[in-house]
């Protein structure tokens, strides 16, 4: 749930992010359109009618008297500066007087900006010949528009503002839009929340109903070897134990050439039963509540080296684990010591348990002549690659590492299962 909470999220600031760009584009397209029809207005109503023949001609008067007109506009700062260009590119008035009377190449009205049919708006730095007193002003709004003097003589209008009019409005649209395009993502994040988490809960009861079949299959597995383990205790081995003992009594008293007979008859008796009660001692496992899996490891290694195998342990001696798992990596160490026992021809076993805070982790290593895991497991060794997918069903991981003559180690990891809350 939080991967998919902070996926949407980040969705959401990937989708947000150009979004507000754009908003802030459209609302400085917005603030120049309003500057380009405010120039318009100041051209056509405020400016054009007093350009006259005089004032293009320079007349002090003419000009000191647009001066007058203008100056309420200069004062309050709704206007930064103003020029008045004819055709060929001649300055006729500006608020700087000694711009006046100076030639430039003539601006165009619909060069570049927010182009409209009369004029054009933009914002940006100012660097060009005519602008020397706007250069070290920063970004301000150059707008151009179409006009004409008193005598019907065409002019260029040009006005500058600063940007603040332009910032005030993309702030004043991004903040009344930002609620709303952030309130319908929340609505949006919620809408996919709810099947999201009706999912995972179905998950999670799917998995807690696959690890309950598996504690089953288990359970049962134990329960089938007890059954077993019983049935040759309580009847075979019982059997071919009073066998033994009736062909001791024939070898005493029989005939003098059937006694090797009957003495070889009892010695296989007897080394059957001393098989099948070693069967039996393997799959009756111990009850691991009352020993504890690392007394079970002990017994385990006592069986080795009744064999002749040198065993080293490095095990905890209150190793606190579930039963299952310790249940579990029993299993993997009797599967393991015993295919060592009849397939390895080890003389050295090393056997170490390790817990940590999130995972515990068995290690069996032995000098046998080890196999090509490549070729998968070897005759006899169908109950470790069983083993495998049930620590791996269980959400954990059973690894074999193996080389022509280089010995067999097997890894088992089981990771904690946090409580349910």
């Amino acid at each position: 749930m939080g991967r998919f909470l902070l996926t949407g999220l980040c969705v959401m600031v990937l989708i947000a992010t150009p979004v507000a760009f754009w908003i802030r584009a459209q609302a400085e397209n917005h603030a120049l359109e309003n500057a380009q029809l405010m120039t318009q207005r100041l051209a056509d109503y405020a400016v054009g009618p007093l350009i006259t023949d005089q004032l293009i001609a320079g007349n002090t008067a003419a000009i000191a008297d647009l001066d007058r007109r203008l100056e309420p506009w200069l004062e309050r700062g709704a206007v930064l500066r103003v020029k008045v260009w004819t055709a060929d590119g001649t300055i006729v008035y500006s608020d700087m007087r000694s711009l006046i009377g100076q030639q430039f190449v003539p601006p165009d009205p619909h060069s570049d900006g927010d182009s409209g049919d009369n004029g054009s708006a933009s914002l940006e730095d100012q660097d060009e010949l005519e602008n020397e007193y706007e250069t070290n002003s920063g970004e301000l709004v150059e707008v151009y528009v179409e006009s004409a003097a008193a005598g019907g003589e065409p002019l260029i209008f040009e006005a500058y503002y600063t940007d603040e009019t332009v910032r005030a409005e993309q702030t004043s649209v991004l903040l009344a839009i930002a609620p709303i395009f952030l309130l319908s993502f929340g609505v949006l994040q919620m809408a996919q929340l709810i099947p999201a988490v009706q999912l995972a809960r179905r998950i999670q009861a799917q998995e807690a109903s696959r690890r309950k079949l598996l504690q089953y299959a288990i359970e049962a597995s134990d329960l089938e070897r007890r059954r077993i383990a019983r049935d040759l205790h309580d009847e075979v081995i019982q059997d071919l134990a009073g066998l033994s003992y009736a062909m001791e009594s024939e070898e005493k008293r029989g005939a003098v050439p059937q006694r090797p007979l009957f003495a070889r008859v009892r010695s296989i008796l007897q080394e059957n039963v001393r098989t099948l009660r070693a069967m039996t001692s393997e799959l009756y496992p111990p009850d691991l509540d009352q020993l504890g899996l690392s007394a079970a490891l002990t017994r385990l290694a006592t069986i080795l080296r009744d064999q002749g195998i040198d065993v080293a342990l490095q095990v905890p001696e209150n190793c606190e684990l579930d039963r299952d798992h310790a249940a579990m990596l029993y299993r993997v160490a009797r599967e393991v010591l015993t295919n060592t026992v009849k397939h390895a021809e080890a003389s050295t076993v090393h056997l170490s348990l390790l817990k940590g805070e999130d995972s515990t982790v068995m290690t069996i290593k032995d000098n046998g002549r080890g196999f090509n895991p490549d070729n998968g497991p070897p005759e006899g060794h169908l109950g470790l690659r069983l083993m495998q997918d049930t620590i791996r069903e269980a959400g954990g991981s059973l690894q074999v590492l193996s080389g022509a003559g280089g010995g067999t180690s097997v890894i088992a990891t089981l990771s904690r299962v946090p409580s349910a809350a």
